[in-house]
């Protein structure tokens, strides 16, 4: 686990060519065929040395469920079990480690007029409008979601909407689905002046290696749009916005930058609240070795 850029590939790379183990992605991102230089996915040359279950798995159009990511990490979690194998689990999207953990609520599922109905909302009201109305609704999830997580905030609407109960209120009920397995966690945790510097070189290394080019071609996929989970990954919102004209190339930059710190830190406060985890300020294989055996 850890934060964005801080180093989990590599330190899952170090780890299977040391252990026999199945690499399982946990990335909400890496998920979707055709983004692959803003998402950082692992290069084809990589994956096909790398193997890893739970990439390219759907196309950006379509949706695509915690549930369902829970249902596919124990198949191959079963999986690598059944071939004697140690299932790794490698990313950095917190809301999937923890559901598969910790099992899942029985929330509504969306529907296609509800989902239309929260997005209509969210464009003509903008996401801090909806957290005011999630905190009159339910302060408790309002608390834990940051003004600008429309997706998360137009759920815990939509969730009020179609059960009449708070989401909060909801997964006080019994959780389902999660991992019987004991877990050992491995967090990845830099200082944060040093995961800044590593953002702001990847993103300018992913404008060189062509991110333009891959949102250019994207933008040409008629069923995509940004009110899409997919869109909503950063990076690809503020490069689809300059393709718009809303921004110039560098204040696009500066945004896409600014976006990723936003979740870095979002994501470093949900890791301070692990337990008997590994944490190590940078890479060490002998210690990740130790903490293993």
């Amino acid at each position: 686990m850890g934060p964005t850029a801080s180093g989990k590939t590599e330190l899952a790379l170090e780890i299977f060519d040391r252990f026999d183990i199945s690499l399982i992605s946990v990335d909400s991102a890496l998920i979707y065929r055709g983004m692959d230089i803003g998402t950082a996915k692992p290069n084809p040359e990589t994956l096909s040395n790398y193997p890893h279950a739970l990439i390219d798995i759907c196309e950006p159009e379509e949706s695509f469920s915690v549930n369902h990511f829970v249902n596919l990490a124990k198949e191959h979690i079963d999986l690598a079990l059944k071939e004697n194998k140690l299932p790794v689990l490698v990313g950095g999207t917190s809301f999937y480690f923890h559901a598969l953990e910790y099992g899942l609520s029985e929330l509504p599922e969306s529907t296609k007029d509800s989902r239309k109905h929260f997005n209509n909302l969210l464009k003509n009201k903008g996401s801090e409008k909806l957290h005011s109305q999630l905190v009159k609704i339910d302060p408790k999830s309002a608390e834990r979601i940051h003004p600008n997580d429309s997706q998360r905030i137009t759920r815990a609407l939509e969730v009020f909407h179609l059960s009449g109960q708070t989401l909060s209120e909801l997964q006080g009920n019994q959780a389902i689905n999660k991992l019987n397995h004991q877990i050992k966690k491995i967090i990845l945790m830099p200082d944060r002046s040093e995961l800044h510097l590593r953002i702001e070189k990847r993103f300018m290394k992913m404008m060189e290696n062509g991110f333009l080019d891959e949102v250019e071609i994207l933008r040409n996929n008629k069923n995509l749009n940004l009110d899409l989970a997919s869109m909503r990954c950063v990076g690809y919102r503020q490069a689809w916005k300059y393709f718009d004209g809303v921004y110039d190339k560098q204040e696009m930059i500066d945004k896409a930058v600014i976006a990723s710190r936003q979740l870095c830190k979002r994501q470093c406060t949900w890791l301070r609240d692990e337990n008997k985890a590994l944490i190590l300020k940078k890479a060490n294989i002998d210690e990740v070795i130790k903490f293993l055996q």
